[in-house]
């Protein structure tokens, strides 16, 4: 190893010492049992790795990746290389330190310094280090860098190379416990006291108790604070508002936002176009111009512009949609960055069933079928078919309802795509869409919100943790603490429909008069395996029955209480909540509606009909629940993404067993 020498930062060589990467090596991995075994295993693999001129921080790097291999046999790798990169970050962003008291003295001392340079650079919000606005040394004073300990080696890293705030040349100047009080700060501006709702955002955030999702966790605190995370667009059929959308399908895409986009109200291709007495080419050509603005839009190599197209399956041109995400055919024809979803209703579904024929319809001849759903959607469609087999419909076509539907799940087998979503399930089960119809879902499909052509529909998402509130000896929940973090979110959620800054005057109107909130849960496959239960059975239905009633309970509550400060969105007025209606009896709506009974569990364990009569006096969110991916913020919290089960090796599993 003598002929070994490491290239410091500053350019100079020096030998590779041994005993210094020993040392890192034994302090982090204090605690952990058969620490010297693991120590002397990650130093022996090491050598193999080193090469004379390596850098100092391709050394630091290969340290933590020699770790990491490791984990497969024993997750207390997993720790030493969180450790090992949580001291890396400290060193890079605050320079060194001795020991843990150390460490918080430096958080302290530096934390008002990166908020001065950060305004100074136009990085982040003039008010963050405004004294009339907020307390920097008791803010400073919060900080815990010791909670940094409570995440795993990816939540680390995903939270430095997507989440922190870096300088223009890329380099992150904030520490994972920065990043958690500057998303805080961004959150409190319109707070009676905004230094005390930081830190009460920062306790529950900074404990991975809930985290905001990914647009938020970006721009929090930012100059630009564009918060949202979820648009969905309604596209009119008129080339100014084809064109408008794309650019506003830029512009939100640039800010981070995932976008839903209806296309179902376009004419088909070969329809008449009266103003230049031409035929239309459909709207999978302009779908191509949509996919590729989204790849234009790269957000400085982060993440690409994000969007799934929606059409229902009525239209015309639906199987060239259903061939959208092909790998093969005209590429002109093809999408290969926007996905795709398709708006199905119940009346196809029946039609599936009864082995009968679908028609497919171009919107210009049947306009108000967009508008239409349940009971009434299916009325309207059977008299348009009338029409067509009288003659009386410009154009049509038909055939056999399981012939398309086949199509639609074999391009969703091979493709992924389209993503099946439905229309009429959605708008019976809205307590919000008594000012327009809801067009499509989101990116993600966890948000259900109407617009129009004046609005484009805006959601926030934070995702409560629930994994910070099972003990996992006693497998007792925390119900106390869950109530108050879950309060906490909703108040977050709610300043930061005020205090996003958005790029599209339509999402603007829609933020202001719906104020919709998507309050998630992640962690559930995490607390089922905890608890020893198996993801289907009875007891993991019950838990989570008793969880999203909890949680949904709460958080409506607590906008009941923020009307009677703040008043009630402006949209209250005619929807579901202003007459009494609360989520949980909409299944029953449903029912009514397909009159069919629909055989769930229906166990009520809270006082609904008190929080009923609540909740007529005024809400101040029109949306409070969305159960988002959580992909990349379930890594953070070091739990299980949204509700999605954990596919693990069998034979692991037998093991295990």
């Amino acid at each position: 190893m003598s002929q070994i020498h490491v290239v410091k930062r500053d350019g100079t060589r020096e030998p590779f010492d041994a005993n210094k990467i020993n040392l890192a090596l034994v302090k982090a991995s204090q605690g952990l049992p058969d620490q010297i075994q693991k120590v002397v295993q990650v130093a022996t693999e090491l050598q193999l790795t080193l090469f004379d001129g390596i850098t100092s921080e391709e050394l630091d790097e290969a340290v933590i990746h020699t770790a990491l291999q490791n984990v497969k046999d024993d997750p207390d790798f997993d720790i030493i290389a969180a450790r090992l990169l949580l001291k890396n970050i400290y060193k890079n962003v605050l320079g060194d330190y001795e020991d843990d008291a150390d460490l918080k003295k430096l958080h302290q001392k530096k934390f008002p310094q990166y908020l001065k340079y950060g305004v100074k650079e136009g990085l982040l919000d003039k008010r963050m280090v405004d004294p009339k606005v907020f307390d920097l040394k008791k803010l400073a004073a919060a900080l815990e860098p010791s909670r940094d300990n409570l995440s795993k080696y990816l939540g680390v890293i995903t939270n430095r190379n997507r989440y922190a705030m870096r300088q223009t040349g890329g380099s992150p100047i904030e520490t994972p416990q920065f990043t958690h009080m500057r998303i805080a700060m961004g959150l409190s501006y319109n707070e009676e006291s905004p230094t005390d709702a930081a830190i009460d955002f920062y306790t529950h955030m900074s404990k991975l108790e809930y985290l905001p999702g990914g647009s938020t966790r970006v721009n929090a605190g930012g100059a630009n604070p564009q918060l949202s995370n979820c648009f969905v667009i309604d596209v009119q059929d008129d080339m100014e508002s084809i064109a408008q959308n794309v650019r506003n399908l830029m512009w939100i895409s640039k800010g981070t936002g995932g976008i839903g986009m209806s296309l179902s109200k376009l004419r088909a291709a070969g329809s008449p176009v009266v103003s230049t007495n031409t035929t239309s080419t459909g709207p999978i050509p302009f779908m191509k111009v949509m996919d590729t603005a989204l790849f234009a839009v790269s957000r400085k190599g982060k993440k690409m512009g994000a969007a799934a197209l929606y059409m229902e399956n009525w239209h015309l041109d639906v199987r060239e949609f259903l061939d959208l995400r092909q790998n093969s055919g005209d590429p002109y024809l093809r999408t290969r960055y926007a996905n795709t979803a398709i708006w199905i209703s119940d009346e196809f579904m029946k039609r599936v069933k009864a082995e009968q024929e679908w028609y497919l319809f171009d919107p210009r001849d049947t306009p108000d079928l967009t508008e239409l759903y349940g009971a009434d959607f299916s009325k309207r469609y059977n008299e348009y078919i009338e029409l067509a087999e009288a003659g009386k419909l410009r154009i049509f076509k038909k055939m056999p309802a399981r012939q398309l539907y086949r199509q639609m799940l074999t391009q969703l087998q091979a493709t992924s795509h389209p993503w099946f979503t439905w229309k009429d399930t959605i708008n019976v089960r809205a307590l919000n869409n008594n000012v327009s119809t809801i067009h499509s879902s989101n990116l993600c499909t966890e948000i259900t919100l109407p617009n129009d052509e004046n609005n484009i529909a805006v959601c926030n998402l934070v995702s409560i943790n629930l994994s910070a509130f099972l003990d996992i000896a006693s497998k007792e929940w925390d119900w106390e603490r869950l109530e108050v973090a879950t309060r906490s979110a909703i108040r977050q959620l709610d300043n930061l429909c005020d205090i996003s800054d958005l790029p599209v005057p339509e999402a603007i109107h829609s933020i202001r008069t719906t104020r919709a909130l998507g309050l998630g849960i992640m962690g559930f496959t995490d607390v089922i395996e905890k608890l020893g239960h198996s993801y289907e059975s009875e007891e993991a239905y019950d838990t989570m029955d008793q969880l999203a009633e909890f949680i949904s309970y709460y958080a409506i509550d607590e906008s009941a209480e923020l009307a009677k400060t703040r008043g009630a969105y402006p949209d209250f007025k005619g929807s579901g909540w202003s007459e009494g209606v609360l989520p949980i009896d909409t299944v029953e709506l449903l029912e009514i509606d397909r009159d069919v009974s629909v055989d769930i569990t229906r166990k009520k364990r809270l006082n609904w009909e008190s929080l009923r009569k609540k909740t007529t006096k005024g809400m101040r969110n029109a949306t409070l629940m969305a159960i988002a991916p959580t992909a990349n913020i379930g890594h953070v919290a070091g739990t299980t993404p949204g509700i999605d089960p954990q596919c693990k090796d069998a034979a692991a599993a037998s093991m295990a067993k």
